[in-house]
C-alpha cells in the first residue's frame, strides 16, 4: 500500500503545485504543499522519521503530473448475458489502463437488465472478484417497473436510465412520456436521479424514410442524416418540460448535437435541475471525415459535422455541458460489421474506455485547454453527478485514486493492444500527445510509470449510491 507520494506537479484545487501526500487506509489524510524542487529532501525527511516508509513511498517523477483518478459514469460492460461483447474483468482492466479509477456500469446490454433488486445482485454476483476498479450501478426505466424505482435506489444504484426509443435491445424498452413522467414523479419524491438517452423516435423515423430509396448507406455522415439534429432537439425539448412538471433531478446523455445547447443553457438559467455530458468521440472525430462503411465510428446520436463538434467544446467552455463519458459500448467484431458496409445493420456503439480521457486531453491541448480542465470534466464534475462523495479530487478525507500522467508521450493507439475484449475502436491508429503511466485505486498502485509490466490485481470494490448533498455543486 502506498503510505506517501511526493510530486512536482499535483492537481490542487484546480492549480499544479509540489506536494506530499500521506495516505492511510486508502485515504488521503494530509497534503503537504511543498517548495519547487523540495520533493527529494523531503522523500530523505520522511525515511528518516518513519520507519518502514521507503517501502510506501512514490517519488514521481518530475515530468510527470498527479491527477484524481477520473470517474467514468456512462460505462456499458455487458456481464452477465453478454460477456463475449465486453466483461467485467476485460472492462475494468481497460479502464484502469486509462486512469479511469471508478466506473458506474449502465443497466442494459447485459442480461438481464438492471430493471429489478434481483437483476442488480445478479450482476453483482458477476462482477464479484474480476473488477480492477471500483464499480457502481445504474438502475433501469422500462414500461411497469415504477414500483422497483424505490428498492433499487436503496439497494444502492446511482439513478435511472430510460430510452425515449428503442435501445437496440429488445429487453431493455423504451417508455413514452406518461411513463416517463410517472417515473419522474416517483424519483423525485426520494430526490434520485433520471438518466436520459434523448433522441426523438417520431423525427427519426420521418428522417429514415427520406433515406428509403437507399438501401444501403455506407457513408458516415449519410447514415448520420438518418438520426438527425432535430431528433436530440426534440427530444430535450420534451423532457425539460417534464423536468419543469415533476422537479426531478435529471441529466441528459450523450450529448451530440450542439443544437440542443440553446435549450438546455435557457432551462438553466430558469433553475431547473438539469445537468448534460458529452463524450470523447463527439468530441475528437467529424462525421465527413469517417472513412465509408466504417462501423466502428458507429453510435447513437452519431458523431455529426466539425462545426458541431466546435459548437460542443465551447459548450464545454461556457459550462453549458457539464462532463465527458466515455459512453463505452463494444461489441464483438461480428457485430460491429454486420451488414457491412451498411451502417444501417451495424451495432451501435463506440470501444473507448481505455483511450478516452488521453484523446480528450490531447485534443483540448490543441485548443489551449490544460488538463486541469479537463480532469474537472472527466472526474470532479462526474464524481459530484454520481454523488460519488469520496471521489473526484485530491482532498484530505477522500479517496487516494491518483492517475500519474506524462503530457509529453506521444502514442499511436492499435486497437489490437488495447484491454477492451474486442479488438476493434474508433480510436485505432490515433495519434495522440499524452498518456496515462500510472494508476493508484485507493492507496494500491496498480501499476507505475517504472513497472506496465505486471499482471493488475482485481482489487475494486462496489460503489453505493443513494444521493449526495454535494449535487447541489453540479446544476442543483
Amino acid at each position: 500500500m502506498l503510505r506517501h507520494l511526493i510530486a512536482e506537479q499535483v492537481l490542487l484545487e484546480g492549480e499544479f503545485a509540489p506536494a506530499h501526500l500521506e495516505i492511510l487506509g486508502g485515504e488521503i489524510v494530509r497534503i503537504h504543499r511543498l517548495s519547487p524542487g523540495e520533493g527529494r529532501r523531503r522523500a530523505e525527511i520522511v525515511k528518516a522519521s518513519d520507519v518502514g516508509a521507503g517501502a510506501g513511498m512514490t517519488v514521481v517523477d518530475s515530468r510527470h503530473q498527479v491527477l484524481p483518478g477520473n470517474v467514468d459514469t456512462h460505462v456499458h460492460i455487458n456481464e452477465p448475458g453478454r460477456t463475449s461483447w465486453e466483461g467485467f474483468a476485460t472492462g475494468t482492466m481497460a479502464a484502469a489502463l486509462g486512469g479511469v479509477t471508478a466506473v458506474v456500469d449502465m443497466p442494459l446490454n447485459s442480461i438481464p437488465p438492471t430493471v429489478d433488486v434481483e437483476s442488480l445482485r445478479i450482476k453483482q454476483r458477476a462482477a464479484a472478484g474480476q473488477t480492477f476498479v471500483d464499480v457502481g450501478f445504474w438502475g433501469g426505466i422500462v414500461p411497469g417497473n415504477t414500483a422497483q424505482l424505490r428498492p433499487l435506489w436503496e439497494a444502492g444504484v446511482f439513478g435511472f436510465k430510460c430510452f425515449l426509443l428503442p435501445s437496440g435491445v429488445d429487453e431493455f424498452p423504451p417508455v413514452n412520456a406518461s411513463q416517463l413522467r410517472e417515473a419522474m414523479t416517483e424519483v423525485a419524491s426520494f430526490d434520485g436521479l433520471v438518466i436520459v438517452h434523448a433522441e426523438d423516435a417520431e423525427t427519426i423515423e420521418r428522417a429514415t424514410e427520406l433515406t428509403g430509396g437507399r438501401r444501403r448507406l455506407s457513408h458516415y455522415a449519410d447514415w448520420a442524416q438518418t438520426r438527425p439534429h432535430d431528433a436530440e432537439v426534440a427530444a430535450v425539448s420534451d423532457l425539460i418540460e417534464a423536468v419543469r412538471e415533476t422537479g426531478c433531478r435529471t441529466h441528459i446523455l450523450h450529448l451530440a448535437s450542439a443544437r440542443a445547447l440553446d435549450i438546455i443553457a435557457q432551462a438553466r438559467d430558469e433553475g431547473l435541475p438539469l445537468t448534460v455530458e458529452t463524450c470523447p468521440h463527439y468530441l475528437c472525430f467529424d462525421a465527413e471525415a469517417i472513412p465509408d462503411g466504417a462501423a466502428e465510428f458507429k453510435c447513437c446520436p452519431p458523431i455529426r459535422d466539425r462545426g458541431n463538434r466546435e459548437a460542443l467544446w465551447e459548450g464545454l467552455r461556457e459550462g453549458i455541458i457539464d462532463a465527458v463519458v466515455s459512453d463505452h459500448s463494444p461489441s464483438t467484431v461480428e457485430e460491429k460489421r454486420r451488414g457491412a458496409p451498411d451502417l444501417h445493420q451495424a451495432w451501435g456503439g463506440i470501444s473507448g474506455l481505455q483511450v478516452g480521457f488521453s484523446a480528450v486531453a490531447h485534443e483540448a491541448r490543441l485548443r489551449g485547454i490544460g488538463i486541469e480542465t479537463v480532469s474537472a470534466w472527466m472526474a470532479t464534475n462526474t464524481a459530484l453527478l454520481a454523488g460519488l462523495r469520496r471521489k473526484g479530487s485530491i482532498t484530505p478525507g477522500r479517496d487516494a485514486d491518483l492517475v500519474i500522467y506524462d503530457p509529453r508521450q506521444t502514442h499511436l493507439i492499435s486497437a489490437a493492444g488495447l484491454a477492451h475484449k474486442n479488438p476493434i475502436s474508433a480510436y485505432d491508429h490515433y495519434e495522440i500527445t499524452g498518456a496515462v503511466v500510472g494508476a493508484v485505486l485507493r492507496g494500491t498502485p496498480l501499476y507505475t510509470a517504472q513497472d506496465t509490466t505486471s499482471a493488475l490485481a482485481p482489487v475494486g470494490g462496489f460503489l453505493q449510491g443513494l444521493g449526495s448533498p454535494e449535487l447541489s455543486a453540479l446544476r442543483r
